[in-house]
Order: structure tokens, then sequence, then C-alpha cells
């Protein structure tokens, strides 16, 4: 909580209760067990949020805490809370009253007022049914009722014609404008290392790329470097028998990242670092990758939403305008499932179809 004031907000929402510091115990509990089972330190993060808004929800709500297990009925309410939909009047409506409203974003458990987008509300509602699950209790979240509401109201968005906001991916001709701000300064330096071995590598994760550590480098020529990915979101127990956790850094990006590790004297442990004022700190966090990023995006003047994200979807993006095969993308980017590589593949591939251009026979 941000304050007592925000506490006291919610007292008044509802009469006799105030919205507790920590936790009801079981869902404390639930907590504890999500970062027991959960290795990735951004989900765990993830998870104990949508954990406490949950809580602070309920009792805005209700004036009780949270317990488990929730009524279905609760979960119901949750999503018409927080979804919107176009009402008999044919006007864009919600359920989350508005002194609840202020009350949860005034309390920081919510960032701003209005109805959220669905993939927000799906991942709250999955965080509660794992809680359940995790607890072996009834599970309200996989009701019939609650997934048709779900899977209803994502066509009702579609019939509106929202679509999901997706990073804008950095192809080679983005890169080589990111590329061209980066100058022989120390933080130009790390950023064209950066940039160049998130995006060589396999379009790297920005939690892979701020996990990256001299353990895991190899040199295998000059120039050359083989990173070994031993941990990421698709194999967080590690590398396995499906995984092909060597990922090669050449030629450009190789020659980069030698000039960033000699400029700054790195010979162990997190390769990209905070930097103050020409010293190097510890290890960049996922949220300072991004940040370089968008950094970057803007410098080279481009148009467009960049993130993190941008440096894996125009890797696949590049690699098929190239005619790169998919289970070669999918090797350096360990994508596990063909379904979540191939929206960018398609896109990448679009206007390479030779049934693209039959007029032109």
């Amino acid at each position: 909580m941000k304050d007592n004031s925000a506490i006291a907000i919610l007292a008044q929402t509802a009469p006799g209760m105030a919205l507790p510091v920590q936790l009801a115990q079981q869902a404390a509990d639930a907590v504890r067990e999500l970062l027991a089972e959960a290795t990735a330190e951004n989900t765990t993060r993830s998870y104990a949020s949508g954990l406490r808004y949950w809580a602070g929800w309920h009792v805005a709500r209700y004036g009780v805490e949270l317990t488990l297990p929730v009524a279905e009925a609760a979960v119901l309410q949750f999503v018409v809370d927080h979804v919107v939909r176009r009402n008999a009047d044919g006007e864009l409506a919600w359920e989350l009253p508005l002194a609840v409203d202020q009350a949860l974003v005034e309390s920081g458990l919510k960032a701003k007022s209005g109805p959220w987008t669905l993939s927000t509300v799906r991942h709250r509602v999955a965080v509660l049914s794992t809680a359940h699950r995790l607890k072996q209790l009834a599970n309200p979240c996989e009701q019939p009722a609650i997934r048709t509401v779900l899977s209803r109201a994502a066509r009702a968005a579609v019939k509106r014609g929202e679509r999901p906001r997706k990073k804008t991916a950095i192809t080679l001709v983005e890169l080589e404008a990111m590329l061209g701000t980066c100058d022989d300064t120390l933080e130009g330096l790390r950023d064209r290392a950066l940039l160049c071995f998130g995006f060589a590598s396999g379009g790297r994760r920005r939690s892979e790329i701020a996990a990256a550590d001299m353990r895991d480098l190899r040199r295998i020529g000059d120039p050359g470097y083989i990173y070994r990915l031993e941990h990421s979101k698709t194999q967080q127990a590690g590398v396995t028998a499906s995984s092909t956790p060597d990922k090669p850094v050449l030629d450009r990006a190789a020659i980069a990242l030698e000039e960033w590790l000699g400029a700054s004297g790195i010979t162990e442990g997190a390769i990209f670092r905070r930097l103050w004022k020409q010293r190097v700190g510890p290890a960049l966090s996922p949220a300072a990758v991004g940040g370089i990023v968008q950094r970057r995006a803007r410098l080279a003047g481009l148009d467009g939403d960049f993130g993190g994200h941008s440096l894996r979807s125009g890797f696949v993006t590049e690699a098929s305008r190239q005619g790169v095969s998919l289970p070669a993308i999918m090797q350096l980017t360990e994508h596990r499932a063909v379904a979540s590589v191939i929206g960018y593949f398609q896109t990448g591939g679009a206007t390479a179809n030779p049934a693209a251009r039959l007029l032109e026979t």
C-alpha cells in the first residue's frame, strides 16, 4: 500500500472494514506457495501482485477479507467489474463503482481508473485459479460460467475492432537505425552490444538479456561467441533434451560484444550493467533493458510502440523475410509452440509468398 490515507479511503467504501495491510492468511499462504513454484522473478512478482489486487478489490467490494475458496459469483463480479462491454444503449460500460475504482487507484493497487484489457482480466483470473489449484480447493475460475463470459467478452472485443497490442518489431532496418545512435562512449558501446546480442542470439527476451552472465559466454573464434542459455521462460527447469541452449553471437554482434567487454573491463558476472557517470555498476534489470530499447528507438526517430519484446518479434519477422525456415528460427528463439511464433513468421513472409504476385506473371 502507498499510505494510510489510501486504506482510509477503502474503509469508507466498505464501512467497518479497512483494507488489510497484509493478505488474509490463506491468500498469504498461496503467495508463498507461488513463490516456491515460480522460478522466474517476473512471474513471482506478477502473481503476488495479482493476489494483492484480488484481496484489495474483495474487501472494497464486499467489506470482508478475501479467503479461499472464492465464490463463483464473486469471480463473475470481478470479471464484469473490469471488462468493458456495450450496453443496451450502445454505450461502453463496466460495473466497477467509481468510488471503489478511485480507492483502488489511490491505494496503489490499480494503475489508473477505468476498465482493463481482457488480457489483464484473464491474467488475474488465472492467478486466482492457480491459488485454488495449489490449495487443492474447488476452483470457481474453471466453472463453465466464468469460461463462457471470458470467451464471449473476447468475441465482443473483436467485433468492436479491438486488437491485441503488440510491440513494434525491430527488423534489420530499425536495428540499423538504432545502432547508428550508439557512439563510442561506454554507454554507446553497452547499448550497441546489448541490441546486437539480443537480436543476433535469437531474439532474446529482456529478462534473458538482463540475466546474461559471463560464465555462460564462450569464445569460439575471431570474432565469435557461443552463449549458453541455461534458463528461459520456456525452460524454467533448466536445459532439457528438447532445448538447444547454445546461441551464436557472431560477426558484427561479436565485435560489438567484444568492444563492450574490453571497455568495461567485465570478466565475470553480469554482461550488461548499469552505468554511473562512466562507472560500471550492477546488472541491468529487465525493465532497464526495455528502457534502453525504447530510448534508442526514440533517438533514431522511429515511430512505433517499442520495448524489450521488439527484438524478439523483430528477429522472427526478419528471419522469415530472409527465407529462414521455421524450425531453424525456433531453434534459436526457444519457442516451444508453433502457434506462439507463427504470427511473426507469417508477417515476415507475407510479401515473399509467390502467390502474392500472380498479377505480375
